[in-house]
């Protein structure tokens, strides 16, 4: 069993064991699913092994996660959240240039799908494997594009104001292109070109706003 597993850790003096916190224990099942997920898929792995894997409780998941659509919902949430954080970061430093910040997005995308062990968006991954459109992982996927639709809209709209909403749809389409594209084909598919086409869609849309 590894130290990150053990329920107890040592405070920061060393003094003593100190019982992890709610949020720490969290971390660890989230970080176990993470790595479970990505490696097969979220219904191959039973709550059992996940549970197993943690080092942690039974009653102490259950506790934090009731069930495991629960538990997949979450997993999904945080990762939206890291993404969107991520995005926001970029827009914040490059404020005043909305083309860069635009490119910025699909770059970030790029650069994920040319990863070493990219297996395809998780977000779409992962509520695929779930029929009912109010599973709490379809429900966290379609939070994620609606949050991701609403920065590209408002980053179009500084671009060109009145076509705004065909731009974003556009750039958001070709987005999830390269997603399954990479995830299909690699990253020498047609996903390499992902950043070419959204340039060029850009300044033709930049170009068509004020001819």
């Amino acid at each position: 069993m590894t130290a990150a597993a053990l329920p107890l850790h040592t405070s920061e003096d060393g003094s003593a064991p100190a019982r992890r916190t709610r949020a720490e224990r969290q971390e660890i099942v989230l970080d176990t699913a993470e790595r479970l997920f990505s490696a097969r898929s979220s219904r191959s792995v039973g709550m059992d092994e996940l549970v197993r894997e943690t080092g942690l409780g039974k009653m102490t998941v259950y506790r934090l996660f009731k069930s495991k659509d629960d538990l997949v919902g979450a997993y999904l949430s945080r990762k939206a959240a890291t993404v969107l954080s991520y995005i926001d970061t970029e827009l914040i430093r490059l404020q005043g240039d909305p083309r860069a910040a635009l490119l910025s997005v699909v770059d970030a995308v790029e650069r994920d799908v040319t990863r070493t062990g990219f297996r395809g968006c998780p977000f779409t991954n992962v509520s695929s494997e779930y029929d009912d459109p109010q599973h709490p992982a379809r429900s966290a996927a379609a939070d994620y594009k609606y949050e991701l639709h609403m920065r590209l809209l408002g980053l179009a709209g500084e671009l060109v104001p009145i076509g705004a909403e065909d731009l974003a749809a556009q750039v958001h389409l070709i987005i999830d292109g390269m997603y399954l594209s990479g995830g299909l084909l690699g990253p020498d598919g047609p996903a390499s070109h992902g950043r070419q086409l959204a340039e060029k869609l850009i300044d033709t849309a930049i170009r068509d706003a004020t001819s």
